[in-house]
């Protein structure tokens, strides 16, 4: 299928003025990183506690970030995860500096602030040890003998109640009780009657410290940093060093502009994002493989002909080719975009955006920076021969 049948366009003949453009939109994105708003870091890279919360009903967040604050471990940030319906939140405490673990905290004081009632047994906030050693303690089946073997016989109902806490997202009352086949009658009575369900369950805890935040940081500089001169071995290699440099240009471009608007729009940079980069580079350098190719096959049948000449022709013969791939994986993109989730929504982000300017860049600045390169080298090469 192609949409484009001998086409003539002059792609090289406003080249420099799509450099200029892309020149201006590298400084502006520069601006934004190093003047403007920067970089706005999640838990991974600043350190921190991150929580994942799922409410009964909707909860009051005013007084949630309050119970939080008041604990002066750092700044708060809750963010609605999933359908609004589901009562699902991400809490987020970047630490100030301070190494250590903070959700157990963190926890607590939620506890304290939504849950009146207490009880050693609670269902929605305990891992499968706590619950299988609750129900040991009191041993509501009077199995007897030693802890270990009350141990062997509460631990498949410990998770069988732990597997359904984590099908549901929480266990709203007794009645879900019945749901457990594990459980024995005697331990669905005695956890009816005395353990405590709450408000709210814990659905996962994170926690990274401010050095191994600061760790991550440097190791992502590093793979972005890598893969990019990874590229231009690689072009260099199997092209020549003209088409590498095109190739790097290009691709430091297509990263410059993704950090810019990550600035400029102030979502978070975490590890997902430098994956969503890194796929980035790996999309853009294959658009500009296939320009590549078609230019160097194109120079073998076309000998004599000048070089700026071939590369229209050359990007004209993959245009098709090019809008057909960008435009169904930008299709792909723009539905992981908006039924995604909030999970993969900034590395989709990054994506929705990037293949744009990496198609872009493939056309109008990976070949420009080649063709001046080239025509650099060649002056070179007859200057030397007439000496």
């Amino acid at each position: 299928m192609r949409f484009f049948h001998n086409t003539h366009i002059q792609f090289m003949k406003y080249r420099w003025h799509w450099i200029a453009i892309s020149t201006a939109l590298n400084l502006i994105a520069l601006g934004l990183i190093f003047f403007g708003p920067g970089f706005k870091y999640g838990v991974d890279f600043a350190g921190g506690t991150q929580l994942t919360v799922k409410f009964k009903s909707d909860p009051d967040v005013a007084r949630l970030r309050r119970s939080l604050e008041n604990l002066n471990l750092g700044a708060v940030t809750i963010q609605r995860f999933d359908e609004p319906e589901r009562h699902e939140l991400l809490i987020r405490l970047q630490s100030a500096g301070q190494e250590g673990d903070f959700s157990a905290r963190m926890i607590t004081a939620l506890d304290k602030e939504f849950n009146a009632q207490t009880a050693s047994t609670r269902l929605n906030l305990q891992g499968v040890q706590a619950v299988r050693d609750g129900l040991v303690q009191a041993d509501p089946d009077s199995v007897g003998g030693t802890v270990e073997d009350r141990r062997a016989h509460y631990e498949p109902m410990a998770s069988g109640l732990l597997k359904l806490r984590k099908e549901m997202g929480i266990l709203n009352g007794p009645a879900d009780l019945d749901r457990v086949k594990e459980l024995s009658s005697n331990a669905k009575r005695y956890l009816a009657d005395n353990a405590r369900f709450g408000e709210f369950s814990i659905m996962a805890a994170d926690s990274v410290g401010p050095a191994v935040g600061k760790d991550l940081r440097t190791k992502a500089s590093y793979a972005v940093g890598f893969s990019l001169l990874g590229m231009l071995v690689y072009i260099w290699v199997r092209f020549k060093f003209q088409y590498g440099v095109g190739a790097i240009v290009a691709l430091v471009h297509d990263t410059l502009i993704a950090l810019g608007v990550l600035s400029l729009t102030g979502r978070e940079i975490d590890i997902p994002t430098i994956a969503a980069l890194l796929t980035l580079v790996g999309y853009s350098v294959n658009d500009t493989v296939i320009i590549f190719d078609r230019i160097r096959e194109r120079i073998k049948l076309e000998r004599g002909k000048p070089l700026i000449d071939v590369m229209n022709s050359a990007i004209n013969q993959t245009l098709s080719r090019t809008v057909i791939t960008s435009g169904l994986t930008e299709l792909v993109v723009i539905a992981l975009f908006l039924f995604g989730g909030d999970v993969i929504n900034t590395f989709s982000f990054v994506l929705l955006f990037g293949i744009v300017v990496g198609t872009y860049s493939s056309i109008y600045i990976a070949s420009p920076i080649t063709l001046g390169v080239s025509n650099w080298l060649e002056k070179r090469k007859q200057a030397h021969r007439r000496r």
